[in-house]
């Protein structure tokens, strides 16, 4: 088996960005028109600029992974940005910390505005998560699939490469627009209030962010913190990401408990980001059984021993696991170098934990550990390791921290009230819903009476509800079947052939015999039969001629219709409807005044069909407020198009 292709399966360009990361690069000018060594020097000095120019907005802050940084990006091609154009580029995992993202977000307005000559891209796992926060200010055509290397920051402000200069831009070709037309790029002015509204707090609000709390810790955990406060976060870390294997340790405490419950705590005041605070605080932990705990009769020193503990576990956690991956060389790209060759068949579908397997997964480890790959993840995973035992190898004591005044730990009522933040926040999002709407109705609106004029008034005389009827029925004649109401694909309607004289005769003849049948048991029982009954007695014969058979027809209707107004006129169907004689309110009058039993003896009022059928179609069409539905559909179908109602005008 031959060994596996770094080219392969070191890509990381296809291999989807992680979760909960901001990504961002910083291409200089002088990138397009410099040659190499000029460019690498060029780099090397703008890099220590923009470090030392960041650093007053970061020292007083704890990031929840990883601080903010950037490293330069020459001749190979850049796993974030697939360019080898020389740049510089960071990333930032904020996890559950969204702060920490908007903070990198105002960092880089600011570099951008300090060297204009600069332009940059920032992008998370969503995409352009800035056009996201200015979505109701965007011109129509930008959306996830037009927005491929066209939206940058430069000069302090936020610039959208125009589609009608560059209708498929490549990244050289939109830092050339920017450098040379940067005035046509810059976004509206609606969109930068929307940014850099949502940045305007910033770096104030970042240090608000930040919780001091009182904890008792182990002293050599202390002598940490005190030496890289910043080790804080990969301690939370280790304790709010821990599994089975990394308890093990925790269980221990070999490197930060030596001497068990004998060890002395020692009382200091940590800093750390309100999300980590809320990690330690939220999870409930059993301390191990060589942890010394006070006692719980102590109420608020037992409370900075418990979150101190958790830190103090979160610490030896992290420790110890990175010290495995570092040895090993193994971590996030050891992760994805598996990945690429099960992707790419290496594994050739063999059984994990089989012999072959465990051959192919050897030859893999010992080409692994001679790439770059291996000693840049061994050296990233051990430094903190390192640096713990370089602090750790300084004499200490317990009298370093005794006699220290500890200040009182930070309010921490914002970890329970935050709902008044969040309702507070979503009223300003619904707010500009609501504006934005507001606006596009109005623009439809003026559209709409600009295409309509002078006409709608007119249309709107002119319509005839009797249109409505007519159309119904040529609607029913022409598309109705036995099957139901279609609309054929070609809408080339046809009339439907049907024979009413044969469907008149076949109905006849089977109604006919049964009224027969029953004729001659209801004379058995010396019974008259009903009405319906005798008048079927006289369609026998079809040999009586013309005249008999329409005789017939007209007696058959008048029966059915007999006997289905006898079966509505016990009903309250009949209140449902407009009969014919309604118009009359002295009608009614009498019609109301009158006994049931001299209603029972009146002849059943005709239903005015047309009438009750325009309506009913009206007043559904009104109850759907403009949204589609079966009224305008149905109507659609016939072609005709109601005018809006005249009370809905402004």
């Amino acid at each position: 088996m031959s060994k596996p292709s770094s080219s392969v399966f070191f890509s990381e360009t296809s291999s989807r960005l992680p979760d909960e990361t901001v990504y961002f690069s910083i291409f200089p000018d002088s990138s397009l028109s410099s040659a190499g060594s000029e460019t690498s020097a060029a780099l090397q000095s703008l890099h220590l600029e923009i470090i030392d120019f960041v650093s007053p907005f970061t020292s007083p802050y704890i990031w929840q992974h990883e601080p903010f940084s950037l490293s330069i990006a020459l001749s190979s091609s850049c796993a974030c940005t697939n360019t080898a154009m020389p740049h510089l580029h960071g990333k930032l995992k904020y996890g559950d910390n969204l702060e920490d993202e908007w903070f990198a977000v105002f960092l880089l307005f600011r570099i951008s505005a300090a060297f204009p000559s600069n332009s940059i891209r920032v992008w998370d796992t969503d995409g352009e998560f800035l056009l996201i926060e200015a979505a109701f200010h965007l011109p129509r055509w930008l959306n996830p699939e037009t927005s491929l290397n066209r939206v940058f920051i430069r000069g302090g402000d936020l610039h959208i490469v125009p589609r009608s200069r560059l209708p498929d831009p490549s990244l050289v070709a939109s830092l050339r627009f920017l450098i040379e037309r940067g005035d046509e790029s810059r976004a509206s002015d609606s969109v930068q209030s929307a940014l850099k509204n949502r940045i305007s707090e910033y770096p104030e609000r970042a240090w608000r962010n930040m919780h001091r709390v009182r904890v008792r810790v182990p002293i050599s955990v202390a002598q940490v913190l005190r030496h890289e406060p910043l080790l804080i976060s990969l301690a939370v870390e280790g304790f709010y990401d821990r599994d089975m294997d990394s308890m093990k340790h925790a269980a221990k405490m070999e490197k930060f408990l030596s001497k068990g419950r004998e060890e002395k705590l020692v009382l200091v005041l940590v800093k750390m980001s309100r999300a980590m605070y809320g990690q330690l605080v939220q999870q409930k932990f059993q301390a191990p059984n060589c942890y010394p705990m006070p006692s719980v009769s102590d109420r608020d020193a037992f409370s900075e021993a418990e979150l101190g503990m958790k830190i103090a576990c979160g610490m030896e956690m992290m420790y110890q696991q990175r010290k495995k991956e570092g040895e090993a060389g193994k971590g996030i790209s050891w992760t994805k170098y598996i990945d690429n060759l099960e992707k790419n068949g290496y594994f050739e579908g063999l059984i994990s934990g089989s012999k072959e397997y465990k051959r192919l997964m050897e030859n893999a480890e010992e080409y692994y550990q001679k790439s770059s790959s291996f000693s840049r993840t061994r050296d990233i995973m051990s430094a903190p390791v390192r640096r713990i035992d370089e602090i750790l190898a300084l004499p200490y004591s317990e009298d370093d921290f005794k006699g220290q005044e500890v200040p009182a730990s930070d309010n921490d009522s914002w970890l329970y009230d935050g709902e008044d933040e969040l309702n507070s926040v979503l009223q300003e999002r619904q707010k500009e819903m609501e504006f934005y709407n507001s606006k596009k109705e109005s623009k439809k609106k003026g559209k709409e009476k600009q295409e309509a004029g002078s006409s709608s008034e007119a249309n709107m005389n002119n319509f005839d509800l009797g249109d409505i009827s007519k159309s119904m029925q040529q609607f029913m004649h022409k598309v109705s079947s036995y099957k139901g109401a279609e609309v054929p694909e070609n809408r080339d309607f046809k009339e439907v052939n049907l024979d009413v004289d044969r469907f008149m005769k076949d109905i006849e003849s089977m109604l006919g015999s049964q009224g027969r049948d029953k004729q001659a048991d209801d004379d058995s029982d010396g019974s008259e039969g009903s009405s319906m009954d005798m008048d079927f007695d006289d369609f026998e014969d079809d040999s009586e001629g013309e005249e008999s058979n329409e005789d017939a027809k007209e007696s058959f209707k008048e029966s059915y219709y007999g006997a289905m107004n006898e079966e509505l006129k016990n009903s309250t169907l009949e209140k449902s409807f407009e009969h014919v004689n309604q118009q009359h309110s002295s009608k009614q009058k009498e019609e109301s005044s009158k006994t049931s039993d001299e209603k029972d003896g009146d002849e059943f009022t005709p239903v005015d069909a047309d009438f009750n059928l325009v309506k009913n179609l009206l007043e559904s069409y009104s109850s759907q407020e403009g949204l589609p539905g079966p009224a305008s559909n149905l109507l659609g179908l016939m072609g005709l198009q109601l005018p809006k109602d005249s009370s809905d005008k402004n």
